[in-house]
């Protein structure tokens, strides 16, 4: 069955899509949101908490039972949760420190960092077109964040970074958890266990909120579970490498949200940078296409 999942990579980009577009609105919420005051660690806990009753329903309407949320695995699914929380932290301040559009364009580095973690982690051989892309990757970073230069504070840049990382490493999480376990199980549990750890914070920055306040909240975390359930599903039916070239898309959203709701449009620098790290994002995801298929061919492919 699994395997049949796998070989539907038309789906898993249409899959990814929807997930970019879910996910471009939960970041304007959650831009609006801080706005008006709400603390990042609350903007966190409500945007899991709504996630496990949502999907509690769903499961027990649907599935009658909730066999669907099983796992064999808990304790990967708490390291998961883990690794989540602290990229959900980087992710939610990058989208409140940064205009919409940069916040998308660093997160872009994504798939940068997964070259360089398959170096590290797993000892993959990484040839010159990927050491290429990454180096382009990381000069159009230089090139938006402008070290030096005033037009956004340089540690919203690093806190983009540092979630661009946490998603790498999360992507290889959530594939590996994919062989045993479904998207809605990965899912529920990343929100159940992730949950509590920023419940702690709550007595210290709760605050009350107006209805506004409130449905600005609840849209966080319905367009959070559905951009997490699509994100999930796409990596069951299709490998990264060959649907993350829709993340690309997310910047059109920031962009159309950023001037609808924020009257702000990215700068020269971020059209000259972003080009680069997209760029640098379809060379990786090409080339690991191309060694995918070359690995399960007679003759391998070198990596020049």
């Amino acid at each position: 069955m699994q395997a049949a999942l796998a070989t539907r990579p038309l789906l898993a980009l249409l899959i990814r899509l929807g997930a970019v577009a879910a996910l471009a609105t939960m970041s304007a919420l959650i831009k609006l949101a801080s706005q008006r005051g709400v603390h990042l660690l609350e903007l966190m806990f409500w945007r899991q908490f709504i996630t496990v009753p949502l999907l509690l329903g769903w499961v027990l309407v649907t599935a009658r039972s909730l066999q669907p949320l099983k796992t064999r695995r808990p304790g990967t699914q708490f390291l998961r949760a883990l690794y989540g929380t602290i990229g959900m932290a980087c992710t939610f301040g990058a989208v409140i420190l940064l205009p919409l559009a940069e916040a998308t364009t660093f997160s872009f580095t994504a798939p940068i960092f997964a070259v360089l973690l398959s170096v590290v982690l797993l000892k993959e051989q990484v040839g010159l077109w990927r050491w290429s892309a990454v180096l382009a990757g990381f000069a159009g970073v230089l090139i938006i964040a402008q070290p030096g230069g005033s037009h956004f504070p340089l540690h919203g840049a690093l806190v983009a970074l540092g979630a661009a990382f946490m998603v790498a490493l999360i992507s290889i999480q959530i594939a590996d958890l994919n062989r045993t376990d479904k998207p809605l199980s990965i899912v529920f549990y990343f929100a159940a266990f992730s949950a509590p750890m920023t419940a702690i914070a709550l007595p210290f920055v709760s605050q009350a909120h107006d209805t506004t306040g409130w449905l600005l909240i609840a849209g966080i975390g319905v367009s959070g579970l559905i951009g997490q359930l699509l994100l999930t599903a796409a990596l069951r039916f299709g490998s990264l490498s060959s649907v993350i070239v829709m993340d690309y898309s997310a910047l059109f959203w920031a962009t159309l949200y950023g001037f609808l709701l924020f009257d702000t449009l990215p700068p020269g620098s971020t059209w000259f940078g972003a080009p680069l790290i997209a760029g640098a994002g379809v060379v990786i995801a090409w080339r690991e296409h191309r060694l995918s298929r070359a690995r399960r061919a007679p003759a391998p492919l070198e990596d020049a």
